[in-house]
Protein backbone atom coordinates (compact mmCIF):
# COMPACT_ATOMS: atom_id res chain seq x y z
CA UNK A 1 0.00 0.00 0.00
CA UNK A 2 1.02 3.52 -0.60
CA UNK A 3 1.71 5.38 2.02
CA UNK A 4 0.50 8.99 1.66
CA UNK A 5 2.75 12.16 1.59
CA UNK A 6 2.31 13.18 5.35
CA UNK A 7 3.34 9.53 6.76
CA UNK A 8 6.52 9.94 4.68
CA UNK A 9 6.91 13.31 6.00
CA UNK A 10 6.22 12.60 9.88
CA UNK A 11 8.35 9.33 9.60
CA UNK A 12 11.56 11.45 8.31
CA UNK A 13 11.39 13.67 10.71
CA UNK A 14 10.76 11.96 13.62
CA UNK A 15 14.17 9.90 12.81
CA UNK A 16 17.26 10.03 14.11
CA UNK A 17 20.51 11.79 12.12
CA UNK A 18 23.25 11.75 14.37
CA UNK A 19 25.96 9.52 13.16
CA UNK A 20 26.94 8.53 9.73
CA UNK A 21 24.71 5.49 8.94
CA UNK A 22 23.13 5.46 5.85
CA UNK A 23 20.97 2.31 7.01
CA UNK A 24 17.90 3.91 7.22
CA UNK A 25 17.53 4.48 3.69
CA UNK A 26 17.85 0.68 2.93
CA UNK A 27 15.10 0.03 -0.02
CA UNK A 28 14.42 3.54 -0.12
CA UNK A 29 17.50 4.89 -1.70
CA UNK A 30 20.61 3.74 -3.58
CA UNK A 31 23.64 5.45 -4.26
CA UNK A 32 26.66 3.75 -6.41
CA UNK A 33 30.25 3.05 -4.39
CA UNK A 34 33.25 4.18 -6.23
CA UNK A 35 34.80 1.23 -7.75
CA UNK A 36 38.46 1.85 -5.93
CA UNK A 37 36.86 0.60 -2.45
CA UNK A 38 38.11 2.94 -0.28
CA UNK A 39 37.79 1.12 3.21
CA UNK A 40 39.59 -1.46 1.93
CA UNK A 41 42.19 0.20 0.91
CA UNK A 42 42.75 2.56 3.93
CA UNK A 43 42.94 -0.46 6.07
CA UNK A 44 45.59 -1.84 3.83
CA UNK A 45 47.27 1.11 4.39
CA UNK A 46 46.65 1.25 8.03
CA UNK A 47 47.80 -2.35 8.53
CA UNK A 48 51.25 -1.26 7.65
CA UNK A 49 51.49 1.89 9.39
CA UNK A 50 52.88 3.08 12.87
CA UNK A 51 50.90 5.99 13.83
CA UNK A 52 47.52 7.13 12.07
CA UNK A 53 45.31 9.74 12.03
CA UNK A 54 42.13 10.05 10.84
CA UNK A 55 40.23 13.25 10.26
CA UNK A 56 36.97 13.95 10.55
CA UNK A 57 35.83 10.24 11.16
CA UNK A 58 32.10 10.94 12.42
CA UNK A 59 30.71 8.64 14.06
CA UNK A 60 34.02 6.47 13.69
CA UNK A 61 31.45 3.71 11.31
CA UNK A 62 34.26 3.37 8.47
CA UNK A 63 37.46 3.58 10.92
CA UNK A 64 35.60 0.81 12.92
CA UNK A 65 35.53 -1.29 10.01
CA UNK A 66 39.32 -1.84 9.71
CA UNK A 67 40.94 -5.59 10.36
CA UNK A 68 43.74 -4.39 12.13
CA UNK A 69 44.87 -0.65 13.32
CA UNK A 70 48.13 1.47 13.59
CA UNK A 71 49.77 0.62 17.05
CA UNK A 72 49.01 4.41 17.81
CA UNK A 73 45.67 5.26 16.18
CA UNK A 74 43.96 8.91 16.64
CA UNK A 75 40.59 9.93 15.12
CA UNK A 76 39.16 13.75 15.46
CA UNK A 77 36.06 14.89 15.44
CA UNK A 78 34.00 18.37 15.87
CA UNK A 79 30.40 17.24 16.13
CA UNK A 80 29.21 16.34 19.94
CA UNK A 81 26.93 13.55 18.96
CA UNK A 82 29.63 12.08 16.63
CA UNK A 83 32.42 12.31 19.71
CA UNK A 84 30.37 10.35 21.37
CA UNK A 85 29.21 7.68 18.77
CA UNK A 86 33.17 7.66 17.95
CA UNK A 87 34.37 6.85 21.17
CA UNK A 88 31.53 4.12 21.91
CA UNK A 89 32.98 2.36 18.87
CA UNK A 90 36.28 2.57 19.15
CA UNK A 91 37.95 3.37 22.54
CA UNK A 92 37.40 -0.02 23.15
CA UNK A 93 39.72 -0.72 20.35
CA UNK A 94 42.22 1.49 21.78
CA UNK A 95 41.84 4.60 19.10
CA UNK A 96 42.09 7.79 21.21
CA UNK A 97 39.35 10.12 19.45
CA UNK A 98 40.10 13.76 20.15
CA UNK A 99 37.44 16.54 19.82
CA UNK A 100 38.11 19.21 17.93
CA UNK A 101 36.53 22.78 16.70
CA UNK A 102 36.36 23.85 13.38
CA UNK A 103 39.49 25.95 13.12
CA UNK A 104 42.28 24.60 10.59
CA UNK A 105 44.84 23.08 13.39
CA UNK A 106 45.18 19.91 14.35
CA UNK A 107 46.32 19.55 17.62
CA UNK A 108 48.87 17.14 17.48
CA UNK A 109 52.74 18.05 17.11
CA UNK A 110 54.90 18.10 13.76
CA UNK A 111 55.57 14.96 12.06
CA UNK A 112 53.55 12.73 14.59
CA UNK A 113 51.91 10.14 12.19
CA UNK A 114 52.99 8.43 9.04
CA UNK A 115 49.25 8.28 7.56
CA UNK A 116 46.92 10.44 7.72
CA UNK A 117 43.22 9.61 6.16
CA UNK A 118 39.89 10.99 5.74
CA UNK A 119 36.77 10.09 3.93
CA UNK A 120 34.02 12.62 2.79
CA UNK A 121 36.10 15.55 4.55
CA UNK A 122 34.20 18.59 4.79
CA UNK A 123 37.72 21.05 4.61
CA UNK A 124 41.16 19.83 3.53
CA UNK A 125 43.66 21.58 5.39
CA UNK A 126 46.14 20.87 3.43
CA UNK A 127 49.12 22.73 5.28
CA UNK A 128 47.89 21.23 8.63
CA UNK A 129 48.11 17.74 6.78
CA UNK A 130 52.12 17.79 5.47
CA UNK A 131 53.09 19.69 9.09
CA UNK A 132 52.03 16.58 11.01
CA UNK A 133 53.43 13.69 8.71
CA UNK A 134 56.62 12.47 8.86
CA UNK A 135 59.07 12.71 5.71
CA UNK A 136 57.76 9.62 3.58
CA UNK A 137 54.08 9.77 4.94
CA UNK A 138 50.62 9.19 3.03
CA UNK A 139 47.77 11.27 3.11
CA UNK A 140 45.02 8.77 1.98
CA UNK A 141 41.29 10.12 1.69
CA UNK A 142 38.18 9.67 -0.75
CA UNK A 143 36.44 13.12 -1.44
CA UNK A 144 33.09 14.88 -2.49
CA UNK A 145 33.73 15.92 -5.76
CA UNK A 146 32.18 18.90 -8.22
CA UNK A 147 28.29 19.47 -8.91
CA UNK A 148 27.47 16.34 -5.69
CA UNK A 149 24.05 16.07 -6.10
CA UNK A 150 23.62 18.79 -8.07
CA UNK A 151 20.02 17.58 -9.46
CA UNK A 152 18.40 17.18 -5.53
CA UNK A 153 20.27 20.72 -4.71
CA UNK A 154 18.79 22.71 -7.77
CA UNK A 155 15.27 20.91 -7.58
CA UNK A 156 15.25 23.18 -3.92
CA UNK A 157 16.71 25.57 -4.74
CA UNK A 158 16.93 26.47 -9.00
CA UNK A 159 19.93 26.99 -10.48
CA UNK A 160 23.30 27.28 -8.65
CA UNK A 161 26.91 29.17 -10.05
CA UNK A 162 28.97 27.17 -11.92
CA UNK A 163 32.34 26.65 -10.44
CA UNK A 164 33.40 24.12 -7.40
CA UNK A 165 35.84 23.99 -4.60
CA UNK A 166 35.75 20.81 -5.22
CA UNK A 167 37.52 20.04 -8.41
CA UNK A 168 40.03 16.74 -8.02
CA UNK A 169 42.93 19.31 -9.68
CA UNK A 170 42.32 21.66 -7.24
CA UNK A 171 42.72 19.34 -4.83
CA UNK A 172 46.13 18.56 -6.54
CA UNK A 173 47.42 21.93 -6.72
CA UNK A 174 46.34 22.67 -2.84
CA UNK A 175 48.27 19.40 -1.94
CA UNK A 176 50.91 20.23 -4.04
CA UNK A 177 51.36 23.98 -2.57
CA UNK A 178 51.68 22.12 0.96
CA UNK A 179 54.61 20.67 -0.10
CA UNK A 180 53.08 17.07 -0.87
CA UNK A 181 53.35 15.00 -3.66
CA UNK A 182 50.15 13.33 -5.06
CA UNK A 183 50.49 10.03 -6.25
CA UNK A 184 47.43 9.26 -7.02
CA UNK A 185 44.00 10.89 -8.22
CA UNK A 186 41.24 9.20 -9.21
CA UNK A 187 37.43 10.75 -10.32
CA UNK A 188 34.04 8.85 -11.00
CA UNK A 189 30.90 10.08 -11.30
CA UNK A 190 28.01 7.81 -9.30
CA UNK A 191 24.18 7.56 -9.63
CA UNK A 192 21.72 8.30 -6.35
CA UNK A 193 18.03 6.93 -6.76
CA UNK A 194 15.76 8.58 -4.19
CA UNK A 195 12.51 6.37 -3.89
CA UNK A 196 9.94 8.29 -1.41
CA UNK A 197 10.01 11.73 -0.38
CA UNK A 198 10.68 10.66 3.20
CA UNK A 199 14.09 8.89 1.94
CA UNK A 200 14.96 12.77 0.45
CA UNK A 201 14.21 14.26 3.18
CA UNK A 202 16.04 12.25 6.09
CA UNK A 203 19.43 12.49 2.97
CA UNK A 204 18.72 16.07 3.30
CA UNK A 205 18.59 16.79 7.13
CA UNK A 206 21.97 14.79 6.98
CA UNK A 207 23.53 15.52 4.75
CA UNK A 208 23.03 19.36 5.09
CA UNK A 209 25.10 20.93 3.00
CA UNK A 210 22.93 19.77 0.28
CA UNK A 211 20.37 22.38 0.98
CA UNK A 212 21.75 24.38 3.49
CA UNK A 213 18.89 26.25 5.03
CA UNK A 214 16.66 22.67 4.45
CA UNK A 215 13.64 22.64 6.68
CA UNK A 216 10.71 21.06 6.08
CA UNK A 217 8.50 23.75 6.77
CA UNK A 218 10.67 25.99 4.55
CA UNK A 219 10.42 23.70 1.50
CA UNK A 220 7.01 21.80 1.96
CA UNK A 221 6.29 23.16 -1.59
CA UNK A 222 8.65 21.42 -3.29
CA UNK A 223 8.74 18.38 -1.03
CA UNK A 224 4.77 17.76 -2.30
CA UNK A 225 5.93 18.34 -6.13
CA UNK A 226 8.61 15.69 -5.51
CA UNK A 227 6.63 13.31 -3.74
CA UNK A 228 3.87 13.94 -6.46
CA UNK A 229 6.54 13.67 -9.28
CA UNK A 230 8.16 10.55 -7.30
CA UNK A 231 4.62 8.86 -7.68
CA UNK A 232 4.19 9.99 -11.53
CA UNK A 233 7.03 9.29 -12.81
CA UNK A 234 8.94 7.08 -10.81
CA UNK A 235 12.60 7.21 -8.10
CA UNK A 236 14.50 10.77 -8.45
CA UNK A 237 17.71 10.46 -10.19
CA UNK A 238 20.84 12.10 -9.02
CA UNK A 239 24.42 11.60 -9.26
CA UNK A 240 27.40 11.84 -6.87
CA UNK A 241 31.21 12.69 -8.06
CA UNK A 242 33.94 11.01 -5.62
CA UNK A 243 37.83 11.45 -6.37
CA UNK A 244 40.51 9.48 -4.68
CA UNK A 245 43.66 11.05 -3.55
CA UNK A 246 46.68 9.96 -2.11
CA UNK A 247 49.78 12.22 -1.41
CA UNK A 248 53.06 11.71 0.35
CA UNK A 249 55.48 13.97 2.31
CA UNK A 250 58.98 13.75 0.84
CA UNK A 251 61.59 11.56 2.71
Amino acid sequence: MKRTFDELVAEAESVSVDGWDFSWLDGRATEERPSWGYARLMGERMAQATAALDVETGGGEVLAGVPRFAPLTVATESWPPNVARASERLRPRGVAVVSTGDEARLPFGDGVFDLVVSRHPVTTWWQEISRVLRPGGTYFSQQVGPRTMAEVTEFFMGPQPAGSARDPQLARAAAEAAGLEVVDLRPESLRAVFHDVGAMIYFLRKVIWTVPDFTVDRYRTELRALHDRIQTDGPFLAHTTRFLIEARKPA
